[in-house]
């Protein structure tokens, strides 16, 4: 988690890190798989592998991160005194396998999508204890 390491401003710790679940890394074993019967696939696969290598999920004592790139990089941040509803959206498939993606909701007009982490429950009820310690 070298970027929310680096980006931690004076007197913020890190809570927690997320990660995705399992089922992301579908994609990258099918191009692997498939790689012997068409030269393509396992460019694709290496992409999808790095992809997921270089996603960081986490929560600080002042912010929910969300960053995504390779190269260059795009991050979705929310400071916690923003932070209005946290909802989970999990189909069937996320209900039985225990993933979801977690739609963060503040103040103006972005909102931070940690998309199929790894049991969203937990994950929800570390975001509001931690941003409202008062309930």
């Amino acid at each position: 988690m070298a970027y929310i390491n680096e980006s931690l401003s004076t007197g913020e710790e890190i809570s927690s890190l997320f990660s995705q679940h399992w089922i992301v890394r579908i994609p990258m074993v099918l191009w692997l798989l498939l790689s012997p019967f068409f030269g393509l696939t396992l460019p694709l696969a290496i992409y999808e592998y790095l992809r997921l290598r270089y996603t960081e999920l986490g929560l600080t004592n002042k912010r929910v991160i969300c960053k995504t790139g390779i190269i260059s990089r795009q991050s979705e941040e929310m400071k916690l005194t923003s932070i209005e509803t946290v909802e989970i959206d999990q189909g069937v498939i996320g209900r039985i396998l225990g993933y979801g993606n977690i739609h963060v909701s503040g103040r103006g007009i972005s909102d931070v999508v940690l998309r199929s982490v790894k049991d969203p429950m937990a994950v929800k009820r570390a975001i509001e204890s931690i941003s409202n310690p008062a309930s």
